[in-house]
């Protein structure tokens, strides 16, 4: 508990400094996050000095107000939920992101899961069987590894993609057939979002999935060195044994990086999402932006931080849970 604890702190630390961050961001960069939405209120009518004020209010950036001010009724809204109003889509931030942020959890959950899986095993093995034809894959991970996500994605597009130019195997755009289906739990439209989903999947698990494999085999080709490798070698245990044995420990550092991949793959992520159109919250961070919408971008910069701070402090215990000398640190 020691070591989660501090942790914890300095987690709680980082994600108060990307609090103060989103919140300084909007007020330091070019432009006046009101004039948007005063232009759009325009559209319908005549805006007022009142209604200016109104707009200034509820997006938070009341020039009669300090600095300090802002940021002090920024963090009580936070505190309450409230992550402000959206002016292009007239809605609250926080309706906006719930109704965004599952598509991107459950393509960003399943291709981490089967990046991580599929990397820990295709490493281990390569690793196990070095100096054979397993070696020519480590020249194809290592060209994955160096491929950027948003060109992979492209790639990919015009040779699978039903808008490219080759072989049009896959739906390539949005999160599923917005002419020929409606959202709900009908089989049409499951069909129709887990087709729209394989290619961008496929990309972050092409891109990612390559790091994996090249870091499990790099501590499994340490590992098999250690005594304990070749004592059970000697023992005549079965290989499957001493393969689990030498892949079991050499996962602990792949663990402990796990948590800067998280990163990484998060980022890449959003550039998937701006390429597929994928309805996901970094193609609306990517739309929100395009249109100076700066409280909804704010609001979705703070829950992507979150949600990063989350997962790298998840990894973090399932790293203590697996290394007892973290324990005995504490």
């Amino acid at each position: 508990m020691g070591a989660l604890l501090r942790r914890l702190g300095v987690y709680i630390l980082a994600a108060w400094v990307a609090l103060t961050v989103s919140f300084l961001l909007p007020r330091v960069v070019p432009g006046n996050p009101v004039a948007g939405a005063v232009a759009r209120a325009s559209q319908s009518g005549n805006c007022n000095a009142g209604c200016i004020k109104a707009i200034e209010e509820q997006l938070g950036f009341d020039v009669h107000k300090s600095l300090w001010d802002q940021y002090v009724q920024y963090l009580g809204n936070l505190a309450h939920g409230d992550l402000g109003h959206s002016w292009s889509e007239n809605a609250p931030v926080g309706s906006l992101i719930l109704s965004y942020l599952p598509w991107t959890l459950v393509l960003l959950g399943i291709a981490t899961t089967v990046s991580f899986l599929g990397g820990s095993v295709v490493g281990t093995l390569i690793a196990w069987r070095r100096g054979t034809w397993a070696d020519w894959l480590i020249p194809f991970a290592t060209f994955f590894q160096a491929l950027p996500y948003f060109f992979l994605g492209i790639v990919l597009v015009l040779v699978f993609g039903q808008t490219g130019t080759m072989l049009k195997w896959f739906q390539s755009l949005f999160g599923y057939d917005i002419y020929a289906t409606t959202p709900g739990f009908t089989v049409s439209y499951v069909e129709s979002v887990f087709g729209h989903a394989i290619l961008p999947a496929t990309t972050v698990i092409l891109a990612s999935m390559a790091g994996f494999i090249l870091s499990i085999r790099n501590q499994v080709i340490t590992t098999m060195d250690e005594d304990f490798v070749l004592v059970a070698q000697a023992k005549g245990l079965p290989t499957r044994t001493v393969i689990w044995y030498a892949a079991r420990n050499a996962l602990l550092p792949v663990v402990a990086n796990f948590t800067i991949a998280i990163s990484l793959i998060v980022g890449g992520q959003i550039l998937v999402e701006i390429v597929f159109n994928y309805p996901g919250i970094g193609f609306h961070l990517y739309d929100a932006l395009s249109k100076l919408d700066y409280t909804l971008v704010q609001g979705i910069f703070v829950v992507i931080t979150l949600v990063v701070l989350a997962a790298n402090l998840l990894a973090d215990v399932v790293y203590v849970m697996l290394d007892p000398r973290a324990r005995q640190a504490a």
